[in-house]
């Protein structure tokens, strides 16, 4: 009995992962810069936060928006700049160009450098959102 239900709760987790990955696909890479870490003294209001949605979103797309949002505001008030950027409505943007955007994509952006959060932010912006909201913290200030 316990195996069949340890073998069950594994599919259930494969499939939800399969949903959430057709769901939330991305692309996006990050950037490859080996730049010194004594260059990363400058200011936070550099830094530049992007979420690349579809029109049509799950509860995770817009909680990923909304975690954001909500970091942003309490950390850096307007310091980071953040937008939202629809893929369908705006194609021809050129951040979606730039950074291969294809699927719902959160990036923080400071110069040349691109951290992208996509997966870690799907993953927790529902389950532990304070746990993301640490990431995004913590990547703003290692730029």
């Amino acid at each position: 009995m316990k195996k069949k239900l340890s073998t069950f709760s594994v599919f259930m987790l494969l499939a939800i992962v399969s949903v959430a990955a057709q769901c939330c696909n991305s692309s996006a890479q990050k950037s490859d810069n080996n730049e010194s870490e004594s260059v990363a003294t400058t200011e936070a209001s550099d830094v530049e936060v992007y979420y690349f949605h579809a029109t049509r979103r799950c509860a995770t797309c817009q909680a990923v928006e909304d975690v954001t949002k909500e970091v942003l505001a309490e950390k850096y008030g307007e310091d980071v700049s953040f937008k939202s950027i629809n893929r369908e409505e705006e194609k021809d943007h050129p951040l979606i160009k730039k950074h291969n955007v294809s699927g719902q994509t959160l990036l923080i952006i400071k110069g040349d450098m691109v951290e992208n959060l996509t997966n870690y932010a799907f993953m927790n912006a529902r389950t532990n959102p304070e746990k993301l909201k640490s990431k995004i913290e913590e990547t703003i200030e290692s730029l």
